[in-house]
C-alpha cells in the first residue's frame, strides 16, 4: 500500500549478551558454523522473550514520547516458546510497557512476524480517523531443551532478544512510504515435510530440527521449483513495495535483511535482487544472530542510532517466514531522533 501519514516514532531494542562462534561451537560443528560466517549471536541467561520485548517497547516509548494512551494497538510477533502454556505474551508486554487497555494481540508469522505485524497496524490505523498509534513488538529466547541455537535451523545460528517499534499517524522521525505483503502458502509444508500432527509439543523430534520437514518437502516437490517460488515470492513483494513508494532499487541507501547466514542471504536476497553487502546491515547482524520476527526492527534501529542512515536517505525492510510469507517497507529517515533506543549488552 502507498502511504501519506504513517511515521515510525520510536524503535527500542533490547539484546543480551553476545556469545561468540568459537566460544559455543565444539570442533565437531565449528566448520558449519564457519561457512555461515557469523561471527556470534546474543544469548539471554534467563531473561524471557515476553520480557526482552517489554524492555525493548519502554525504550521505543520513550524515544516516541508517546503516552499510554497515544497506543490503539499492540501486536506481539513470537516464533518460539514465550514462556508460559496457554498464556497470552501481547497481554504481558501491554500491562508491563504500557498499562493500557487497548487491543493487544499476538502475532505468529514466524520469521515474518514484526514485518506482518507492521502491515496489520498500518491497515488497523487506517481504519478509523481516531486511532493514531500502534506499538509493534517482538520477543524470542532460542534455548534448550527445545531449540538449539547452533543446529536446529542448518545455516543460520539464532540468537535471543526483543525489539519494538512504535507506529504513528501524528508524525516521527521517519516515514513509512509503503507496506507490502505476500503470501504463497504452496510451501506450507516446507516446515512439516512428512510428520504427523502431534498432541504435544517436541513430540516428533526435540530439539527443533527443520532440516527432515525441509528435505522431505524438497524430495516430494523438487529443488528447482522450490527455489523458484521462494524467489518468485521476495520478487513480487519487493516490486509492489518499489511501486507503491514510487522509487527503484538504485533509489535505495540501505537494506536492512533477516539475519541469515551468508550463504544464505547471497542466495535469496544479495545475487536474485542485486544487492550490495555493503549496503546492508550484514555487518552488524552477523553479531547477534536471527532474532526470529525482530531482524528489522533491530537492524533499523541500529542504522538510526549509529548515524549510518542520514536524514533524507531511503531504507528498505525486508522480511521472509515459513508459511510462506514476504513483506518488504519503504522508509524514509525524516531526521535523527533525539534519543537512542537501543539497549545492547556488550
Amino acid at each position: 500500500m502507498s502511504l501519506t501519514d504513517l511515521y515510525i516514532a520510536g524503535v527500542g531494542r533490547r539484546l543480551p549478551p553476545a556469545v561468540t562462534v568459537a566460544e559455543a561451537a565444539g570442533p565437531g560443528r565449528r566448520r558449519a558454523l564457519w561457512r555461515t560466517e557469523v561471527e556470534s549471536v546474543r544469548v539471554s541467561r534467563g531473561e524471557s522473550g515476553p520480557e526482552m520485548a517489554a524492555r525493548a517497547a519502554r525504550a521505543a516509548l520513550a524515544q516516541s514520547g508517546s503516552a499510554p494512551a497515544d497506543i490503539d494497538l499492540v501486536l506481539h510477533a513470537t516464533t518460539f516458546y514465550q514462556g508460559h502454556d496457554m498464556w497470552a505474551p501481547a497481554s504481558y508486554v501491554q500491562r508491563t510497557a504500557l498499562g493500557n487497555t487497548c487491543p493487544a494481540i499476538e502475532v505468529r508469522q514466524m520469521s515474518n512476524g514484526g514485518m506482518a505485524a507492521l502491515d496489520l497496524a498500518a491497515g488497523y490505523l487506517a481504519g478509523a480517523p481516531d486511532r493514531s498509534g500502534a506499538l509493534i513488538t517482538t520477543g524470542d529466547r532460542f534455548c534448550p531443551p527445545g531449540f538449539d541455537r547452533w543446529r536446529s535451523d542448518a545455516g543460520t545460528p539464532y540468537g535471543d532478544g526483543g525489539t519494538a517499534l512504535v507506529l504513528s499517524r501524528r508524525g516521527g522521525f521517519a516515514r513509512v512510504r509503503a507496506l507490502a505483503t505476500h503470501s504463497d502458502p504452496g510451501l506450507e509444508r516446507m516446515h512439516r515435510g512428512d510428520d504427523p500432527f502431534s498432541e504435544e509439543p517436541f513430540a516428533v523430534r526435540r530439539p527443533v530440527d527443520l532440516e527432515p520437514p525441509r528435505r522431505d518437502f524438497v524430495a516430494a516437490t523438487g529443488l528447482d521449483t522450490v527455489l523458484g517460488r521462494i524467489d518468485d515470492g521476495q520478487r513480487a513483494v519487493l516490486k509492489r513495495c518499489l511501486a507503491d513508494a514510487g522509487v527503484t532499487a538504485a533509489d535505495l541507501d540501505w537494506f536492512v535483511l533477516p539475519h541469515l547466514g551468508r550463504p544464505r542471504l547471497e542466495a535469496h536476497f544479495l545475487r536474485p535482487l542485486g544487492i550490495d553487502v555493503d549496503r546492508t546491515t550484514w555487518s552488524w547482524g552477523r553479531r547477534v544472530g536471527h532474532l526470529g520476527a525482530g531482524d528489522q526492527f533491530a537492524g533499523f534501529g541500529h542504522l538510526v542510532d549509529s548515524g549510518t542512515l542520514a536524514p533524507g536517505q531511503l531504507c528498505l525492510l525486508a522480511g521472509v517466514g515459513a508459511g510462506f510469507s514476504w513483506s518488504c517497507a519503504v522508509v524514509e529517515l525524516l531526521h535523527r531522533p533525539e534519543a537512542a533506543g537501543g539497549e545492547e549488552t556488550r
